[in-house]
């Protein structure tokens, strides 16, 4: 390691090399090496015209020291690339969080770079002293991180916000691998049906009054009418007058919830208190949205092979997952889903908290009975909810 690799590496001449610059090359090479040619690299800068400063040098020496004694966090290392005074800092005191390097989008790759070289002007003007930061002077950091928090709430010329931007990108590539999963559960959702031996036949009579028991409920204040009609998206749009068409709707949403919980009734010191409990029907929605596509597939597949009859408690749900054969490699590397085979003790009873609420909802719907076990109903209509939640809405 010497200065031409620091340039290489910094794509910049040596004159114009940051501290920056030259704490990126070093954590780039083993420990070890680097901390061999600091004395070659200081020397070399310095006849560059461009020798930094002792601050950083001992504290380069300080962290590489920590790293090859293992004794260094990634927090340190961090903080202490942070102190050369033009790396943005990982999170905001608004907690603004940039991603990892690797997960950069195009518009996070430029908002950083702007952010960098706006703290390399901030730095020539004097206003950021980087000898302060690797000081650990707190009123040096604090303003540090607020000029940083300024320009990300700042528009650019072109209108953009730079926090904004980088937060709506992250969002776009969300839910682009949430729509990419979906695809892939309910393809693999079709094509299990497609191979039962029997086709489930409906039970016209019980969907008629099941249905008439949930228009009924719907109708009602509180829990659990709340969280079905938020599931269903009915507190944003009106109940479909066909009875076949509500039910399915509302037994979709368990499954995929379409909306959050009215907030009309919410007073702002409760919005605001983000250290309060979760109320319960917030705590059902949360589990109802925790669920993994895959462990909706291969409980629903199961619950379809098996038929009417079959117990479909939480803990026979959970266990049905854990043994599925339904969820294989393909689909959990491909997808970033759980992969439900072989899981084990803790994650079975977390797969049952999770479908606790679920199971006492589908009672609701007459998809369980009262002693959990799954009806005609159930067995007909889940895998056509399943199928509904996971298909393209307009």
């Amino acid at each position: 390691m010497d200065l031409d690799f620091v340039c290489t590496h910094a794509g910049r001449p040596a004159a114009a090399l940051t501290r920056r610059d030259v704490a990126r090359a070093l954590l780039a090479v083993p420990s070890g090496v680097a901390l061999v040619a600091i004395p070659d690299l200081r020397r070399a800068l310095l006849a560059a015209g461009n020798p930094l400063s002792a601050p950083f040098w001992d504290s380069a020496r300080t962290t590489l020291s920590s790293i090859e004694s293992g004794l260094a966090t990634v927090g340190d290392v961090q903080r202490w690339v942070e102190a050369t005074g033009t790396e943005p800092v990982l999170m905001t005191p608004g907690y603004f969080v940039w991603p990892e390097e690797d997960e950069r989008g195009p518009v996070a790759a430029e908002m950083y770079s702007r952010l960098v070289r706006h703290l390399e002007e901030r730095v020539r003007a004097g206003e950021i002293d980087p000898d302060a930061l690797v000081r650990g002077d707190a009123e040096a950091r604090n303003g540090y991180e607020e000029l940083q928090e300024q320009w990300l709430s700042t528009p650019l010329p072109d209108g953009r916000v730079p926090a904004f931007a980088v937060n709506d990108e992250q969002d776009e590539e969300l839910f682009a691998v949430w729509d990419e999963e979906e695809a892939f559960a309910l393809s693999e959702l079709r094509r299990i049906l497609a191979e039962l031996p029997k086709q489930p036949e409906l039970p016209a009579d019980e969907l008629d009054r099941a249905a008439a028991r949930l228009r009924v409920l719907l109708g009602q204040p509180g829990y659990p009418a709340n969280v079905l009609r938020a599931c269903a998206g009915f507190e944003e749009r009106p109940m479909p007058d066909d009875d076949g068409e509500l039910w399915l709707s509302v037994a979709a949403g368990i499954a995929g919830p379409v909306s959050d919980l009215s907030e009309d009734g919410d007073t702002l010191e409760e919005f605001a208190d983000l250290d309060g409990e979760l109320s319960h029907e917030d705590d059902v929605l949360s589990k109802l949205c925790a669920i993994q596509h895959a462990d909706w597939l291969a409980a629903v597949a199961a619950l379809a092979r098996l038929g009417p009859g079959v117990l479909a408690s939480p803990e026979r749900v959970a266990r049905l997952i854990a043994e599925s054969e339904d969820i294989d490699v393909e689909l959990d590397s491909s997808m970033d889903l759980d992969l439900a085979a072989g899981m084990g003790v803790d994650e079975v009873e977390a797969t049952e908290r999770l479908f606790v609420p679920v199971v006492t909802l589908w009672g609701h719907l007459g998809i369980v009975d009262e002693d959990d076990v799954l009806t005609p109903l159930g067995w007909w209509g889940l895998p056509r909810a399943l199928e509904l939640a996971w298909s393209p809405r307009d």
